[in-house]
């Protein structure tokens, strides 16, 4: 195994962490835990399962962590393509993002604490205090849809160092791409057009599988340095 495939692989295993963790707190637990339009039965459910809640507080720390990791494997992947675009590849898709991560849970964690009623929030009552809970899940839903846009732009530089690396097939460039403008979509739909975003976010699924499509190349196929390359080595 050559060494730039080795880079691809480990990059790859990191990816698929990210896939694995990230899910949990965007889908599993406002599946599992939150009723739409209804504070208190949100509340009641967040109460029962409280472990279950503080699991989705921690899964999104450890994306945060992941993610800097993860771009830190890609830019050692792809320095010698374009420093520049791995650098700003960095910046877009580890450290703005992984400050969001951290920063999101304080919303989660005003919820919980809500959700507990501490000895200082006797002045609420309780409908009070679940609206409040509600209030903070809320925000913490908005800044995901805000935090989209740079899950989108990031992958533009990605998407050029893909397709001048010569050691990825250049479809999957043209994949994320089309992926970075998917999520640019839903960002945009969620901000302005809210009514519409359960509808962009099913026309563009197939667009979003772009990110898993390069994710399982790194990591089963790796990547095959040309000849120039390997001698350049």
């Amino acid at each position: 195994m050559t060494v730039i495939s080795k880079n691809a692989r480990i990059a790859g295993f990191i990816y698929l962490l990210l896939t694995i963790a990230a899910p949990f707190r965007l889908i599993y637990i406002p599946g599992k835990l939150f009723v739409s339009g209804d504070a208190t039965a949100t509340a009641s459910n967040i109460a029962a399962h409280e472990s279950l809640f503080r699991l989705g507080i921690f899964s999104d720390l450890l994306c945060g962590v992941i993610l800097i990791f993860l771009v830190l494997a890609l830019y050692r992947l792809f320095k010698g393509v374009s420093r520049s675009h791995a650098v700003l590849m960095v910046i877009l898709g580890g450290v703005m993002p992984a400050a969001i991560d951290f920063f999101n849970v304080l919303n989660d964690a005003a919820a919980l604490l809500l959700v507990r009623g501490a000895d200082f929030l006797a002045v609420f009552d309780k409908p009070q205090r679940d609206a409040l809970a509600m209030l903070f899940l809320r925000l913490h839903g908005q800044e995901v849809v805000a935090a989209e846009i740079l899950w989108g732009l990031w992958l533009f530089p990605l998407a050029m160092l893909v397709l001048r690396s010569g050691f990825l097939p250049r479809l999957l460039g043209v994949w994320l791409i089309i992926n970075g403008f998917a999520y640019l979509a839903l960002s945009v739909s969620g901000l302005l057009f809210p009514r519409y975003e359960d509808t962009v976010a099913s026309f563009t699924f197939p667009a979003q599988l772009g990110e898993v499509a390069f994710m399982l190349w790194l990591l089963i196929m790796g990547a095959k340095e040309k000849p120039a390359m390997a001698r350049a080595a």
